[in-house]
């Protein structure tokens, strides 16, 4: 298989009252009446690996939909056991209320390289994670344990955790094993063998009596159902949604709303999130969510995500800090970012490396300090400026020109006041806009070059 481990992310609800939303069982992303933001997990790649990091990170989202990378999008916690390194880590809040994180002992993209272990960390807050240890799943000894994830089976007083593995037919099916404590397993058994190959098992549970898996199949992601949760029950049912080889489904529940969201990964190591919602999941079918909408941690991989309360995202972004650095996302062109290319300014499709190239420190104006300049992260000695009306990464000669050919003031998006326009200092009638995906400043008038000068300031 290619890159075939992506995961999800499932959630358990803690003991205190449930959101009455439907979700009648503790299950994948079931949030508790204090919920508020959404804690994610990951790992990071990038199209020249440049930015293949295999450990712990983690992001937080007020919506669920923009995401904040924590720590400045290093790593929170390393993997020190087994291949001493991870792949689709995964994010579960236990019946205690405290976290357990999950996630594949595999460093890099070896295939080959078989595990029965999984990583394994505790935490009470995200903030600190301890009791780090493998975590034995079955003896299958030929064959991996990928994409871990669990779920609280009530019936059984148990934790299932699930997983990749291949079976005597020669194919991925999703495993099963039980645990009540996250240090020993029993009963590992298929959890889902629909008679072709499957990977990245997601639950969603008890939403109006019924419980949903969602799987990777031929780089598609398609929907499983079932009434219990015991292993063999779930037929498949729904249409099944890509965008190109599309794995790693994660469903998870708006916090404010009747709508569910529909996380899938490309599989390739430069990979790119998409998402789809939809208002009831017995229907089984989806539809894409704009991409100006969401907006994924930079290099960010196969995640996992859970609610969170307002107290412990206030507390994380307290411990870890948000990025010192921004990235510009264009409006009408939103898989499109901001960047240096040759010291030129230009939009281009993430992802892409250097990854740097699209990283901003936005600082106060060189020529007018309630005005902002875009310092490169990678060249901080160079500033985005204009020159003959085109823009450029050129290094600051102190002089009062250039100081007023990097200064722009910054204003309500003119295609959209949520976003942000920049007007420059010393051409006020201008706004730094793309044409033919270079940025350039012009003066600005029809509904296009109002979508041209029209971007997000996000991580």
């Amino acid at each position: 298989m290619t890159n075939p481990s992506r995961r999800h992310f499932l959630g358990m609800a803690a003991t205190v009252p449930l959101a009455t939303t439907g979700a009648l069982a503790l299950g994948a992303g079931t949030a508790h009446a204090a919920d508020s933001a959404y804690a994610m997990v990951y790992f990071t790649e990038s199209n020249t690996m440049l930015e293949a990091n295999y450990n712990l990170h983690l992001a937080v989202s007020t919506d669920g939909l923009r995401w904040t990378p924590l720590n400045q999008n290093a790593p929170v916690a390393t993997p020190t056991l087994g291949a001493k390194g991870l792949r689709d880590p995964f994010l579960l809040r236990k019946q205690d209320g405290t976290f357990v994180v999950l996630a594949t002992d595999l460093s890099g993209t070896d295939w080959t390289r078989n595990s029965v272990y999984i990583h394994v960390w505790d935490s009470t807050d995200l903030r600190t994670f301890t009791g780090y240890r493998l975590l034995k799943l079955h003896d299958m000894t030929t064959t991996h344990s990928w994409a871990p994830e669990a779920y609280w089976d009530a019936s059984r007083g148990q934790y299932g955790i699930l997983y990749s593995s291949v079976n005597s037919s020669g194919h991925n099916v999703i495993m099963v094993s039980y645990t009540t404590d996250f240090r020993t397993t029993t009963n590992p058994q298929v959890f889902f063998d629909p008679g072709y190959d499957v990977i990245d098992g997601n639950l969603t549970l008890g939403v109006n009596g019924v419980n949903y898996l969602y799987y990777k199949k031929d780089q598609t992601l398609v929907g499983a159902r079932s009434t219990t949760l015991n292993p063999g029950s779930f037929t498949p049912f729904s249409t099944g949604v890509a965008h190109g080889g599309t794995e790693a489904p994660t469903v998870v529940k708006s916090l404010t709303g009747n709508t569910w969201f529909l996380w899938g990964d490309t599989y390739t190591p430069n990979g790119v999130f998409y998402a789809w919602q939809s208002s009831d999941l017995a229907s089984g079918t989806w539809t894409a969510v704009d991409q100006k909408l969401y907006t994924q941690p930079l290099n960010s991989k196969h995640c996992g995500i859970h609610p969170i309360t307002s107290t412990e995202y206030t507390n994380l972004i307290a411990k870890w800090g948000a990025p010192a650095w921004n990235r510009l996302k264009s409006y009408n062109y939103p898989a499109r970012y901001v960047r240096h290319s040759g010291f030129a300014g230009r939009i281009d499709e993430y992802p892409f490396d250097p990854f740097p190239d699209s990283q901003w420190k936005l600082v106060p104006g060189l020529a007018d300090s309630s005005a902002v300049s875009f310092q490169s992260v990678n060249y901080p000695a160079r500033y985005l400026r204009h020159y003959n009306y085109a823009l450029r990464l050129d290094e600051n000669d102190g002089t009062s020109t250039f100081a007023g050919d990097a200064t722009f003031h910054r204003t309500a998006g003119l295609a959209d006041s949520a976003w942000s326009s920049f007007r420059s200092y010393n051409n006020p009638t201008r706004y730094i806009r793309h044409a033919n995906y270079a940025l350039r400043i012009d003066p600005v008038s029809t509904a296009t070059e109002r979508q041209d000068a029209t971007f997000q300031v996000g991580y």
